[in-house]
Formats: structure tokens, sequence, C-alpha cells
């Protein structure tokens, strides 16, 4: 239960109740850190921390270990810290699951040890994250970061990569007790697990991270936005929507790229490499005027080496569409809605340059 309720100015009620402490004979040390959890009171900013100072084991059927990693991830509390007293050393790989572990075998140690313990568990420490280029230096920089407990993947701290005036990685105060889990937001992005901050000393965090960049060239008109898709080659998971008129970093690797002209343009296996720019432009396409007459059915198609393809459907409801399309052969297939027969379906050829404007008409 809890001696001695969190406030100011009570450590001669703590040393009172420890004090008049008496061995009672069992360890219930599940029991006591599932309890322990409520008797934190609410707070945005504190650091819940529990020590944990005991001569034996388990002694009522619980499991601390489950108890402890239940509690961390909910975010209740931090891992806790361990001080055993005069164990045997078999007991000692009991608690290792539990937090961390301190060995006070003999009373004299056991002040110090509990003075370290103190001391991580209310001092921050320093760190810095190193992204590394191509050539394993910490030059890559300018990109957001997500700090994550590892336990209970609560954000625990989120920033934009900085160098300092030195051009060094700058200066961050973590808190050494958390176990981090690292999202850099790159694209794609990289991530990296399980990091320990080290208590009293500066850490150095790395992640691969060389980038290049995707240039993508624009020869449109301005009121003409055209968007590319960015996909890890050979896969569909897409990474990025990039717009022309853009450049955008990239991890250095090879990529797909599919441009939402009319028709879609397909480039596999593009190379983008580390501290370098890949420059990609696509024809400046040409406007096609395509007036049928009636409202109907129909497609536009492009032809390829193995036949036609389709572009776009043209509009069930309109007599005269505009379509701005990239240079090519084409195909208009249309029948009018007051059409009933197959027969009245009508077709015609054209071709479209750069820059050019054509007239279609189906009569």
């Amino acid at each position: 239960k809890l001696e001695v309720p969190f406030g100011t100015g009570n450590i001669y009620k703590i040393k009172r109740v420890l004090r008049a402490i008496n061995p009672m004979g069992t360890t219930p040390i599940a029991g006591s850190l599932m309890k322990a959890a409520d008797d934190f009171p609410p707070c945005a900013n504190c650091r819940n921390i529990i020590i944990l100072i005991t001569d034996g084991v388990e002694a009522c059927d619980g499991d601390p270990c489950i108890v402890s990693q239940r509690l961390q991830k909910q975010g209740i509390i931090l891992k806790p810290f361990v001080i055993g007293i005069g164990m045997d050393e078999n007991f000692k790989e009991s608690f290792e699951c539990v937090g961390t572990f301190f060995d006070a075998a003999h009373e004299n140690t056991f002040k110090n040890v509990l003075g370290v313990v103190i001391s991580q568990a209310l001092d921050n420490t320093t760190a810095q994250i190193n992204l590394l280029d191509i050539n394993g230096k910490p030059t890559e920089t300018n990109v957001p970061i997500i700090l994550y407990d590892h336990t209970s993947q609560k954000v625990k701290k989120s920033f934009v990569h900085t160098l300092n005036f030195k051009g060094q990685p700058d200066t961050l105060v973590l808190d050494p007790l958390v176990v981090y889990d690292m999202e850099v937001h790159t694209v794609p992005p990289v991530r990296v697990d399980s990091i320990t901050i080290y208590a009293g000393a500066h850490t150095h965090i790395g992640a691969s991270t060389p980038q290049g960049q995707l240039d993508l060239r624009s020869n449109t008109r301005q009121n003409t936005i055209i968007s590319c898709i960015i996909k890890p080659h050979g896969k569909n998971e897409i990474l990025h929507v990039q717009e022309f008129g853009t450049v955008q970093r990239y991890i250095s690797g090879t990529y797909d790229l599919e441009i939402l002209t009319l028709p879609r343009i397909i480039q596999s296996g593009i190379a983008i490499d580390a501290s370098a720019t890949t420059t990609i432009a696509v024809p400046p396409p040409g406007m096609v005027t395509l007036r049928t007459g009636t409202s109907g059915y129909g497609s536009i198609f492009v032809l390829r080496e193995n036949g036609y393809e389709w572009v776009t459907d043209l509009s069930e409801s309109s007599e005269r569409q505009v379509f701005q399309l990239q240079p090519g052969q084409y195909l208009v297939v249309f029948r009018s809605k007051f059409a009933q027969e197959t027969g009245y379906s009508k077709t015609k050829e054209f071709k479209v340059s750069s820059g050019s404007s054509t007239i279609v008409k189906i009569n």
C-alpha cells in the first residue's frame, strides 16, 4: 500500500515510515508493482519511476516481468530500477526482465548503489543523431525525426534535424531511462529501433540516410499541374506523389515513376544517386478539341507497338471536350446515346504533336 503520498516536504514522513517497516516473510512483487501504478498522481510532464528494493523473489504466484512490461507499454511507468540486497546469484536473472538490476550484496554498497540509481533517475544526458551520407559522414540534415518510447510507442520527442554553426549534428538532451525507436522522415523513411542512451555519456546515434534529388521538369503551361507517383523499383508501394516543377530528396536507390499525363508515362528503374540530381522531363502536350455533335459514349486510344491502348473515356453528357495529350497517334471511338445500333459507332484517327492545337470532329 501507499505509505506516504507524493508531495513536497514529506522527507521526515518517509524516514519515519522506513524506520517502522518490519519484514513480513513474503515478497508480493508483482502485486506491489501493479498497485504502485495507481499511486502516481496525474501529471503531464512527469516521469513515473519505480525503484524496487528487495531481498527475495516473487513469492505470491505473480509474474513481476509481465506486470512491469504491461505498465511500461501502457506508458504508466518507465523501466523500473531493481536493487537486490544479499540475493543469490541465481535469483538475479529473474529480475532482468523487470528492470535495470543493481546488486547491493553488502550493506556498505547499498548507499552507493542507491546514489547511482537516484542520479540516473533524475538526470538527463546528451546525444547527437548522425545522419550518414554515402561516405559514412554525418552531413545529411534538415529532415524531421520522431523519437518513440520503444516499449509504449508513445512519442517522446519530435524535431527537424539540424547541423550547428560548426557543421556538426546539434546536441539533444534525452532521458537515459527510455529505450528509443527513431524514425527519420526521409523518403522513404529510415527507422532505427532499440536505441539505448547511456547516462553521463554523450551518445552518438547513427542512421544511414544517403540522399539524392529528383528534379521533375515541366514543359507544360503554367496552369497545368502534372503529378508523378514514385514507387520502389519493382514494387507497388507508393512512396510519394511529386508534382512536376519541383525538386524532392530521396534515399539513394532505384525507383519506378508513373507520370500522370494523358496517356500515362511509365519510367522504370530510374536511379537516384547520393549527392546527385536526376532530372526527368516530359514532352509538352498538344491540345485536342473533340467535337461529337451530340452526347454519347466513347473512348480515346493511343497507338503502341502492340496495338491500341486505352487513354481515357469521353464524357457522356458533353458535345465538346478538350484534352491535353502527349505526342502520338490516337484513335477515338464514339456512338451517340440516341443510336440504337452498333453500326452507328464512329471512329477517327488523329495525330498530336507537342505544342499543337488540333480539332477532331466526329459527324
